[in-house]
């Protein structure tokens, strides 16, 4: 049965999906939502996630959003196909999970504020709010002090190999890198090391390019 995922160019969280499902080499249709008109809140729509958001990934009959979970299936369910992006030993899986867990709570929050402030407000044509951009800046510099502690440790987030504990961050990463923000990443040699890694796969690499056009 044919796989699609429904979303918009530019979401953060559609391209985080994305990325997972080009990583596993699946195939699938990219349906785009037209929220200029409102699509997300048709019924149509909300039959497949109740909180009119992206993205939406269908497998046949079965649908499923919130963007990690949509990592977490593709990664579980075609475990066969493409990269493997989850360890299966309890103890591998556990600490993983940690750190996708770290990304969710600590990562997430401070550089969406910060991608918003800074590449989305400019789009929409209003100004960043340079106090929020300070605070912020600071938060993300502490949740970057651990990871390159971490990062010491092993090369990437989960151990030692690409997971989704590592995928789970590029959408944010890749658009702080064309900000200024990008100095925080640099000025820590681990975490600029590990950064450069995982925006480099082929398969976000595929997912980037998407914005370019």
């Amino acid at each position: 049965m044919a796989l699609k995922l429904h979303g918009i160019v530019g979401s953060p969280p559609a391209f985080r999906a994305m990325a997972a499902l080009f990583e596993k080499d699946l195939d699938f249709e990219f349906v785009p939502v037209d929220f200029a008109t409102g699509e997300q809140k048709t019924p149509r729509f909300l039959a497949l996630n109740p909180f009119g958001q992206v993205p939406v990934f269908e497998d046949g009959d079965f649908k499923l959003f919130e963007s990690r979970a949509i990592t977490k299936y593709a990664a579980e369910a075609y475990a066969n196909k493409g990269t493997d992006l989850v360890f299966k030993d309890p103890k591998k899986s556990a600490i993983q999970t940690v750190w996708m867990e770290v990304e969710g709570q600590k990562f997430d929050p401070t550089s969406s504020k910060l991608t918003w402030e800074l590449f989305f407000k400019p789009i929409f044509g209003l100004t960043a709010d340079e106090a929020v951009v300070t605070e912020f800046e600071e938060k993300l510099g502490n949740v970057l002090d651990v990871y390159e502690q971490r990062l010491t440790e092993c090369k990437y987030l989960g151990g030692d190999r690409f997971t989704l504990a590592d995928l789970h961050h590029l959408p944010n990463m890749h658009i702080l890198m064309g900000t200024k923000v990008r100095s925080l990443f640099d000025v820590r040699p681990h975490v600029s090391a590990w950064a450069s890694d995982i925006l480099s796969r082929p398969a976000w690499t595929k997912v980037a390019s998407l914005l370019r056009k």
